[in-house]
């Protein structure tokens, strides 16, 4: 659901899922169930990940907010 999203800006900064696990403490095998669609991360996931790239939640998940 949003594994393409978290993937894309994964691959746009050249990080690989490992050293984005090493970083995070994201398991790699978490990683990449996320990034293949195969579940939702969980809040603490999306944090971690967002923190790390320098990227709003939003941003991460692909979500545009109404303004």
């Amino acid at each position: 659901m949003y594994g393409k999203e978290i993937k894309q800006i994964r691959k746009s900064l050249n990080f690989t899922q490992t050293q984005v696990a090493q970083a995070t403490g994201i398991p790699q095998n978490t990683l990449s169930w996320i990034e293949a669609d195969k579940g939702i991360p969980n809040i603490q996931q999306c944090v971690l990940l967002a923190n790390f790239y320098g990227v709003t939640l939003e941003e991460l998940l692909g979500l545009e907010l109404n303004k």
